[in-house]
């Protein structure tokens, strides 16, 4: 799929709306292979096309010098990546780009299942937008966790 930003925008909320089901089905605390399955089955249930674990080689001076893998490719073109992590940190954001750059795509979506309520941030190569967490939530500002005022 040579997906345009429209095209992203709109896959990128039915991608959302999966995660949050799945959020709201299973609730936080478990490991991130049980997210990968659930997500899976719920982007099927929704008619979405994804590959888990997808493979993005590294290429350098036309050589292949590594291979990444992000959790989830949804419609050849959102890469979807997840963590049951504290908060997200700096090198989850490097990670998602990584793989942007590896893959040629433009978005990615990093999501944290950790919380009760899902954390999640839209990745994309050249912008990282601030992450979305649940009002309420936020500890002490940081450069992903900031507080307005």
């Amino acid at each position: 799929m040579n997906a345009d930003n429209t095209q992203l925008d709109s896959l990128s909320e039915k991608v959302l709306g999966a995660v949050f089901e799945v959020s709201n089905t299973l609730g936080a605390g478990f490991l991130e292979k049980v997210y990968q399955r659930a997500l899976l089955r719920e982007l099927g249930f929704r008619g979405m096309r994804a590959t888990a674990e997808a493979s993005f080689a590294v290429i350098y001076k036309g050589h292949s010098v590594g291979e990444y893998f992000a959790d989830l490719l949804v419609e050849d073109a959102l890469v979807v990546e997840w963590k049951c992590a504290e908060r997200l940190a700096n090198h989850h954001i490097a990670q998602c780009l990584n793989y942007l750059r590896a893959s040629g795509r433009t978005v990615c979506l990093l999501v944290n299942f950790q919380k009760p309520k899902v954390e999640w941030q839209r990745i994309v190569r050249g912008f990282a937008e601030a992450p979305h967490v649940p009002p309420g939530t936020q500890d002490r500002p940081n450069r992903l966790n900031p507080v307005s005022g």
